[in-house]
């Protein structure tokens, strides 16, 4: 086993790790921007270091000045969380070659799935279903003879993208020069890669995915699935799990795709697979080969703690559980809250937490990093704090949720937390009857 590891990330997935790692005997060691030396990771691991300025670029993703820390504080391994160095393939290659375990995806991995054309290679080859769609596209001209063969309306995509960053939607050739410039642009942008692709664009689906677990000997089971569909503009707000829409026939289907697109890269570690659902049929989406936000939700009806599997899986020994043991028990909803202000479309609000009370109470857990006085810097995600509550249906669930909500206390900044009040409240999503579009065209018809 590990004896210390460096957590190359911050907030609350940096925490989020190191109360893993206090509970295995494994010693931390935390990395921090100037802009962060009062967040609360740093505080609470057992070594911390400064990697550079706010910005991103020379700090969290300054992969020397990462490598240097880790080689200076001795460690094990690096656990990246999800964002920054993730999915990061050279970076996953230089802790190899440093003789430091990377807590993560294996390069080969990351390169399999992280380009979304040669992924859905991957999954057609290994029977997984897809969405019809093109190979690389190099021209406009190209773009339109594909949009003819498969029918608008399609959706252009990065094909090094995530996160909901890099995608246009288009409906006819009229759209198409000025979306497929912009697709390009944005790719290239936010992944330096302006290689774009396009599918076949499905107009109301569920967004459901299934995590899954796989150990280095072949051994790879599914932890269930979770529903996704409550987003703005591809950005997640509200995380399910299980799903309370798939009929138990198409959630069999799904797990074993799951299990089959890990197999098929031989994969090792946790991981997402994403599936779009019409309704009747699934198709394949993408794969995250990485620890995902909402991995909360999957534990609370689990009662499995998947990073500690992540650090056991990469210390080299096999899965701790087989299939046939994982029990999924209750519902449980996840809301991210974001310091941003949902009456200025959304706009991130940093500042300082002037108070703070979290919720608590039977069924309520909440990964946070921020605590009265915490200053929020404008430098990264607006995300600061999930709250889960778990039931014994999804309606209990949802009424906890909303008690919870009203009990929390964040003072001085703006956060979307009465957002996801008028959500919780709303029929179509007591009904459980919505698409990918619910936000967008039911939540933003009135006045937030």
């Amino acid at each position: 086993m590990f004896d210390k590891i460096l957590i190359a990330n911050r907030g609350e997935v940096a925490l989020r790790i190191i109360r893993t790692c206090k509970e295995m005997g494994i010693r931390t060691v935390a990395i921090y921007s100037k802009a962060d030396e009062d967040c609360l990771h740093v505080s609470m691991a057992d070594e911390a270091y400064c990697v550079g300025p706010a910005p991103s670029q020379e700090s969290y993703l300054n992969v020397p000045n990462i490598l240097s820390t880790a080689l200076l504080a001795q460690v094990d391994a690096i656990h990246p969380g999800y964002g920054f160095l993730a999915e990061n393939q050279s970076f996953a290659e230089i802790c190899a070659d440093h003789k430091i375990k990377f807590i993560g995806p294996l390069p080969e991995h990351i390169t399999a799935m992280g380009d979304k054309v040669s992924a859905r290679a991957t999954m057609k080859n290994n029977n997984v279903p897809i969405i019809e769609g093109s190979p690389l596209l190099d021209s406009v001209e190209e773009a339109l003879e594909y949009a003819e063969k498969i029918g608008y309306p399609i959706i252009l995509k990065a094909t090094a993208g995530g996160g909901g960053k890099g995608m246009r939607v288009v409906n006819n050739d009229e759209e198409m020069a000025n979306a497929y410039s912009i697709t390009k642009s944005e790719a290239m942008a936010f992944f330096a890669n302006d290689n774009i692709y396009m599918e076949k664009y499905i107009a109301n689906p569920r967004h459901i995915e299934v995590q899954i677990v796989a150990d280095s000997y072949g051994n790879v089971c599914h932890l269930g699935d979770r529903d996704c569909t409550i987003q703005r503009r591809n950005q997640k707000l509200i995380e399910e799990a299980p799903s309370a829409i798939a009929p138990q026939n198409i959630k069999e289907k799904m797990a074993q795709a799951a299990i089959n697109a890990a197999k098929a890269i031989n994969y090792e570690g946790v991981g997402t697979v994403e599936f779009l659902f019409d309704g009747k049929d699934f198709y394949f989406m993408e794969m995250n080969t990485r620890l995902q936000v909402e991995h909360g939700i999957t534990e609370v009806v689990t009662n499995r703690d998947l990073v500690r599997e992540q650090i056991l899986i990469a210390a080299g020994e096999r899965l701790s559980f087989k299939q046939e043991e994982v029990n999924i028990s209750g519902h449980a909803i996840e809301c991210r809250i974001n310091a941003e202000n949902p009456d200025k479309d959304f706009m991130p609000c940093p500042g300082e937490i002037e108070g703070y009370i979290a919720p608590g109470g039977f069924g309520v857990r909440v990964d946070s990093h921020v605590y009265t006085n915490y200053k929020i810097p404008p430098n990264y995600d607006s995300m600061i704090a999930k709250v889960i509550t778990r039931g014994e249906t999804r309606e209990e669930a949802r009424i906890r949720m909303i008690r919870a909500l009203n009990e929390y206390v964040i003072l001085g900044v703006n956060t979307t937390i009465p957002f996801h009040k008028k959500i919780l409240r709303n029929q179509a999503f007591i009904r459980n009857s919505y698409s990918t579009k619910f936000v967008e065209e039911e939540m933003m018809k009135v006045e937030v």
